[in-house]
């Protein structure tokens, strides 16, 4: 408005020299109105520019900050006009949005917490088939499964695509869930030696499935463990059914009057007997193995112990019987030392035993069997460890069985010489537990014949 003032007077400056005689009072008070409208016109800009133009700037900053994630931007415009209730209408959005925010937040970590801390491998797929999410067991799998260079026409996908391809043991799972309306899905799969558990549930997005969330758990050692369970029940049976069916037939055979003399009567009565003792050895056996296994050791006393006092002892008492049985028995002790500072005398002496009583029934005439010890350093700690070990030139076991000898009731004996006597199937799972409960190792070498070798180390100072 001063500039347009100013212009018109500047032109009518002309005018007013020529027809006004007091020309120069006109331009006084031209001059002065245009000096007053000029500096109301700008106080009036300057109020315009306090009151709008400065709080919209403000405003268009803090939205600019909100849009880059600053949620914690607040307007300070404190007035009761328009731009003072958008001011405020804004700064409540901003709460609001950063409390929503703040929860997203924290649903989301809590999410990502409770996917980390799970075990089991949780693997999200979209609709096209590709994974999109997992958690850390989740991609441990994936590369697992990824390191097998697996191709698409196989079903298989290659280690640089594992992360966006679905592996071919999920794809059948995943299309059931898919086409089955809505439904979850559970299968159990089969990757080389592992058996793994899977449920699968669709993910949905406005009514429409968009994919699938799957959850998968290794239950290979359940199945092992449920088929060992089924296995110790049917040799339980079968291992008491057989004593108890000729302890019935003997018996009856004798109520019958069968036995037309003393000696059969004897010789009836003496295999009930024989046949009671070896189910009271079962029974005994399984008692033992399963307090073991249940960890009560109050039965075990630990002593110091000179284990060459021991091996020397349990030597002389197998002499008898390699000489009956035309075997040779040998003992050498490679040390001096052969002190352990915690045993239990009576347990290591069943583990010698039921050693040794294997190695002389599956060792024929004219063979050797070895007893050794020695004082040594372990392998991986530098620890000072006895190792005892009992060699035989028996038949030997199958490399196919070596795994599973430890196992309850397990009998590689397809294989091997039988002897007379037949032992319980526990034997060696008792000697396990035995010498793990020594803080020891036993392991076991063999060749079909050409014999078997048992290697029990056994540590000198308690670990505890």
């Amino acid at each position: 408005m001063a500039s347009i003032l100013i212009v018109l007077g500047l032109f009518l400056l002309p005018y007013i020299d020529t027809n006004f005689s007091n020309s120069g009072d006109i331009k006084r008070l031209f001059t002065y109105t245009s000096v007053l409208g000029f500096s109301l016109t700008t106080f009036f800009a300057l109020f315009l520019l306090t009151k709008i133009t400065q709080p919209m700037q403000k405003m268009i900053e803090a939205t600019d900050a909100i849009r880059k994630g600053e949620y914690s931007t607040r307007l300070s415009i404190v007035t009761s006009d328009e731009i003072g209730k958008l001011a405020s209408t804004f700064n409540h959005m901003a709460t609001e949005l950063e409390d929503n925010i703040r929860n997203l937040n924290q649903e989301k970590e809590h999410l990502a917490s409770v996917l980390r801390s799970m075990s089991d491998a949780v693997i999200t797929i979209d609709n096209s088939g590709s994974v999109i999410l997992t958690n850390p067991p989740g991609k441990e799998l994936m590369l697992l499964w990824g390191n097998m260079n697996w191709d698409l026409e196989n079903g298989l996908f290659t280690e640089e695509d594992y992360s966006s391809q679905l592996p071919k043991p999920l794809r059948d799972l995943f299309q059931a869930t898919l086409d089955g309306g809505g439904g979850d899905e559970s299968s159990q799969i089969h990757v080389k030696q592992g058996i793994w558990s899977v449920h699968m549930a669709p993910l949905y997005s406005d009514n429409h499935i968009r994919g699938a969330v799957a959850v998968l758990r290794d239950v290979t050692e359940e199945v092992r463990l449920e088929k060992m369970r089924q296995d110790f029940v049917a040799n339980v049976s079968h291992e008491i059914r057989t004593p108890l069916s000729m302890m019935q037939g003997y018996s009856e055979a004798l109520l019958d009057g069968m036995a037309t003399s003393q000696e059969e009567s004897q010789e009836l009565i003496q295999v009930i007997h024989d046949e009671s003792l070896r189910m009271g050895r079962l029974v005994n056996d399984l008692l033992d193995l399963a307090r073991m296994e249940a960890g009560h050791t109050d039965t075990i006393a630990k002593n110091r112990l000179d284990l060459n006092e021991l091996l020397e002892r349990v030597y002389r008492k197998f002499l008898v019987r390699s000489k009956e049985g035309a075997i040779e028995l040998i003992y050498e002790r490679k040390s001096t030392d052969l002190i352990l500072d915690e045993a239990d005398e009576d347990k290591l002496e069943q583990v010698l035993t039921n050693l040794l009583d294997n190695a002389f029934r599956h060792t024929s005439e004219g063979k050797r069997i070895t007893i050794s010890a020695d004082r040594i350093e372990n392998d991986r700690d530098h620890h000072p460890v006895l190792q005892i070990m009992i060699k035989d030139e028996g038949a030997g076991i199958p490399e196919e069985d070596l795994p599973f000898i430890f196992e309850r009731f397990y009998k590689a004996d397809k294989a091997r010489l039988r002897g007379e006597t037949m032992g319980t199937g526990l034997g060696l799972a008792i000697v396990k537990n035995i010498v793990d409960s020594h803080q020891g190792t036993i392991q076991v070498t063999s060749q079909l014949g050409e014999g078997t070798v048992f290697m029990i180390r056994l540590p000198v100072e308690n670990r505890k």
